[in-house]
């Protein structure tokens, strides 16, 4: 393995450690914090698209939806057809949702204080490049962004401080 390669998976897992950490304060599974995190930026979604986005059956997500009803973090409501049910985060679910995500910038910022202006905006170019790179394809963008803080990234994909995974969304 080269030096970067090897790098690069010792910096995954400390992000993942510290992220993990983080989040484990918020008394959710990580499966749960991403339904809610994905519904919050996705409301009235079907259940199906919950099963594509976490690579669950549908047995699992159906518990899972279960569960977050119980707890009073999200509710269905009648989908596109008789068939389907849409989720949506109630206001307590979206008020979780906003703490997970607050989490998780919190252990960002603390990996990335030691970097100056310069090296921040050179990383951020660096990763925004990479990640636009990842996939071509709607349904994996939204599977890779399903614990993202869509207000971080707005814009257009040509611009910095745009959403690096604009262009899997069809116009």
């Amino acid at each position: 393995m080269a030096r970067l390669e090897n790098l690069l998976g010792v910096l995954s897992l400390a992000v993942a450690d510290a992220m993990h950490d983080h989040d484990a304060g918020a008394g959710l599974s990580r499966s749960e914090q991403a339904v809610l995190v994905s519904v919050l930026a996705h409301p009235g979604r079907p259940v199906s698209w919950l099963r594509e986005l976490l690579g669950l059956t549908t047995s699992g997500v159906t518990r899972l939806v279960d569960e977050l009803e119980r707890e009073g973090l999200l509710e269905r409501r009648p989908g596109a057809d008789a068939r389907t049910k849409a989720v949506v985060v109630t206001r307590r679910g979206s008020t979780r949702a906003r703490q997970v995500l607050r989490r998780r910038e919190e252990a960002a910022e603390a990996m990335l204080r030691p970097l100056s202006d310069d090296e921040r905006a050179t990383l951020e170019t660096l990763v925004a490049g990479l990640v636009a790179r990842l996939t071509d394809d709607r349904v994996d963008a939204e599977r890779l962004c399903r614990m993202c803080d869509r207000r971080a990234c707005h814009g257009v994909p040509a611009t910095p401080d745009g959403c690096p995974l604009a262009h899997t969304v069809p116009a």
